[in-house]
């Protein structure tokens, strides 16, 4: 397949899936109205390079691995779920504090990492690159392409989700939502709870 053609139809499925909100939208907007600019930047990057990561597993053919072993597609549907839904809880009941200027580091590596394993555990990202671009590439496709591949992922994410946090954390937003700031916590948690559960009713069946 040309190359062009390729990138093509992977990416006219991969970036209206990715626009759509999901677990990963709502990371980044609940990082950028609650803990502001550098938070929703550190996890748009979790996000990002997360989905990178997922798709150059799928591209090396890790994912044929989630194909041949339903069991085990199933089970990280069932972790991934479980995840969401302790992670909504959490934000349901944790009491939301304000932010020291002396936590401001610690707070970055956080949101990496709630950025990162909110799309680390969706099991809608493991659908979408097993479907998509797992079964792109063969034999022939030249490494170089799967590179660019693997690129694009990571710039478009980064390229979607950096503006959908300098908005969210922008001045008049945050003035606006500024005495919401639990309930912005409390809708995040209710839509990750909601998320996880639909994936666990699902998850009955186990085909990708």
């Amino acid at each position: 397949m040309d190359a062009s053609i390729l990138l093509l139809s992977v990416f006219g499925i991969f970036i209206p899936a990715l626009i759509l909100p999901g677990p990963d939208f709502v990371a980044v907007v609940r990082s950028s109205m609650t803990r502001g600019t550098k938070a929703g930047l550190w996890t748009t990057l979790g996000v990002s390079l997360c989905l990178g990561l997922y798709a150059t597993a799928s591209l090396l053919g890790l994912s044929a691995i989630l194909v041949q072993y339903q069991w085990l597609a199933w089970l990280v549907r069932i972790l991934g779920a479980s995840y969401l839904i302790y992670l909504g809880l959490r934000l349901l009941f944790t009491k939301s504090e304000t932010l020291e200027i002396s936590e401001q580091k610690v707070a970055g590596r956080h949101a990496f990492r709630f950025g990162f394993f909110v799309t680390l555990t969706n099991p809608k990202a493991i659908v979408l690159f097993t479907s998509v671009f797992a079964t792109s590439v063969t034999a022939a496709t030249p490494v170089w392409l799967m590179a660019l591949m693997i690129g694009l992922v990571f710039a478009a994410a980064l390229l979607w989700y950096s503006p959908v946090s300098l908005f969210m954390s922008s001045a008049p937003v945050m003035r606006r939502f500024a005495s919401a700031r639990h309930w912005i916590e409390r809708a995040a948690g209710a839509v990750f709870i909601g998320i996880g559960g639909r994936i666990l009713s699902d998850a009955r069946n186990p085909v990708l």
